[in-house]
């Protein structure tokens, strides 16, 4: 077990909010056709509340902080908010689309000690990159932002959400990547709108394509251990909490409200009502997610995956209960090791699901999920802890 992950698992056994994603506006320059956020800018959380509330968070034991939206470059108070962050300590990551990002900006990320700045990059090739974003000449300003960034030697991480407008594209884009010398992830799973509207999981790649990342070993590691079949399932795995979301992570959106991860949106309070810490320890929602193990999930708790699934509980509960499957997380197990999930089979009405079973390999090894790209149940909470 690395360091951040020990540290990860004391602060989910002794519940501290470890790590906090804050968004600090839904505002945005790019409107992106993958996009599950409201652009609005009504009633962001102020300066001064902001600055409070990251004073509550230290206090509270928070770490781990990262910043995001939204475009985070809209707020023109983005580096007062960045310096009091870093004055109480915290390791920072930003997440931005880099298109504000020019000389005066890198320079001053660097001088801040910013950990981490995380841009997305959807092609290498301007026209796709571009018709992701709506804005024409971005891919253009984001890689202008990447080599300011990276000659101040700031660490820089290039995420690539893959998508059918991109699916053959992340290839392109870790070579670019690599060639910058930033790091590369992708995520091949898009989010549900958090109004609700499901339409935009038309644009989730299709299993052929989704199997060729899994083939792809610079992405998972060792291949043979990542498509291996699930291990034996016993009481250790049962007992485990589903991911770190509201055990030892939580999101904040610009206007104050409190929830497990930005991928599960169940309203756990509001900072401007109440202090984090009292929302963090009081609040019946994430009383709930704590108590869940999964043995408690009654789909889930009967699957060989159990153990290794990336199982999202916020995207289980976009789709109906926290309790439940995560049917893109089935998926992703399914191409993987070539095993139809519980949820799979319990959506086939008790049999196998359509189209032949994928095995890419053979090995009886455990999955690796400190060098995959796909962080399984066991390692928390996507984007719970910094790269």
């Amino acid at each position: 077990m690395g360091l951040l992950e020990s540290l990860n698992r004391r602060a989910m056994d002794m519940a501290i909010p470890l790590s906090v994603h804050i968004d600090l506006t839904w505002r945005c320059n790019e409107r992106c056709i993958h996009c599950y956020l409201d652009h609005d800018d009504a009633a962001e959380l102020s300066l001064a509340e902001l600055r409070d509330l990251l004073d509550q968070m230290a206090d509270a034991g928070t770490m781990f902080l990262t910043l995001s939206g939204g475009e985070i470059f809209l707020r023109k108070d983005l580096f007062a908010i960045v310096e009091h962050a870093r004055l109480r300590g915290f390791d920072i990551k930003l997440k931005t689309n880099a298109l504000l990002i020019g000389e005066k900006e890198a320079a001053r990320i660097a001088e801040l000690g910013v950990h981490q700045v995380q841009i997305s990059v959807y092609s290498h090739v301007p026209q796709v990159h571009d018709a992701i974003t709506k804005v024409p000449g971005s891919l253009e300003k984001t890689l202008r932002a990447v080599g300011l960034l990276r000659a101040r030697g700031v660490h820089v991480v290039i995420a690539c959400v893959l998508m059918k407008p991109n699916k053959g594209a992340f290839e392109g884009v870790q070579t670019m990547a690599r060639e910058a010398g930033a790091e590369f992830t992708i995520d091949p799973t898009i989010t549900p709108h958090l109004n609700g509207d499901r339409s935009i999981l038309d644009l989730n790649i299709g299993r052929e394509d989704l199997r060729k990342i899994f083939e792809t070993e610079s992405l998972v590691g060792d291949l043979a251990a990542f498509t291996a079949p699930p291990g034996p399932v016993d009481d250790d795995v049962l007992d485990g909490t589903p991911c770190s979301a509201g055990h030892s992570s939580s999101y904040i959106s610009p206007h104050g409200d409190v929830y497990p991860c930005v991928q599960f949106p169940l309203a756990c309070g509001n900072v401007r009502q109440n202090r984090f810490l009292d929302i963090w320890q009081g609040s019946a929602g994430f009383t709930e997610v704590r108590a869940i193990r999964a043995r408690d999930l009654p789909v889930c708790s009967t699957c060989g995956h159990v153990g290794s699934c990336s199982r999202c509980p916020g995207l289980a509960y976009m789709e109906g209960s926290m309790y439940g499957p995560s049917s893109a997380d089935c998926e992703k197990s399914f191409v993987r090791t070539g095993v139809a999930s519980a949820g799979m089979l319990q959506r086939a009405g008790g049999h196998a699901a359509s189209g032949p079973l994928v095995q890419i390999a053979g090995a009886n090894a455990t999955p690796s999920p400190a060098r995959s790209v796909f962080p399984t149940r066991r390692s928390g909470a996507r984007a719970s802890l910094p790269n």
